[in-house]
């Protein structure tokens, strides 16, 4: 009988964790440029140490945390937290980054890091919301983000620009906390 494969282990990125971080995020960044605001050539030009804004309250507070999921000894995958110290908006949080390895995808890595990124923001008692947006073609990740109770509320047209001239809409999607 096979042995049983454990899932990832997912934790708190931490300053350590920097350079995996850099080479997952430029990995991806370059394989589903369709899938993310920030652009390969720019974010490849970057060390790894500007991404420690990513680190639980780094930029002042904004990044409350950056979950990483690990294959051994391999980030597999990655996803953040944000959130707005304004008054009238610091009930709102707001997930963005999420990644998971090309050969892990469908294996559960991304809903794993979402489910644990939810409980966290359920642990804030400030935080009522949490929103994302999500390319509107992605049909996979809008299932994933539907299962775990996130509605879709409006569509940004032409939200990024490929450098070959194509528009990639984006889907506004919320989910309720309490």
């Amino acid at each position: 009988m096979p042995a049983q494969t454990q899932g990832p282990l997912i934790k708190l990125l931490r300053q350590a964790d920097l350079a995996d971080y850099k080479k997952l995020r430029d990995g991806m960044l370059a394989a589903h440029p369709q899938a993310f605001t920030s652009d390969a050539a720019t974010e490849l030009k970057r060390d790894a140490d500007s991404y420690r804004s990513r680190l639980s309250g780094g930029s002042d507070g904004a990044n409350l945390f950056t979950l990483a999921a690990w294959d051994g000894p391999q980030m597999v995958g990655a996803i953040s937290c944000e959130h707005e110290a304004r008054v009238k908006v610091r009930h709102v949080a707001h997930i963005v980054g999420m990644m998971v390895s090309n050969d892990l995808h469908g294996r559960g890595v991304g809903r794993q890091l979402l489910e644990r990124a939810l409980a966290l923001l359920q642990g804030e008692p400030v935080l009522e919301l949490v929103t994302l947006s999500v390319t509107s073609s992605n049909e996979r990740a809008v299932r994933l983000y539907e299962r775990c109770g996130f509605q879709r509320y409006g569509r940004l047209e032409g939200a990024i620009k490929l450098p070959d001239g194509q528009l990639v809409d984006k889907d506004l999607m919320c989910r309720r906390l309490r």
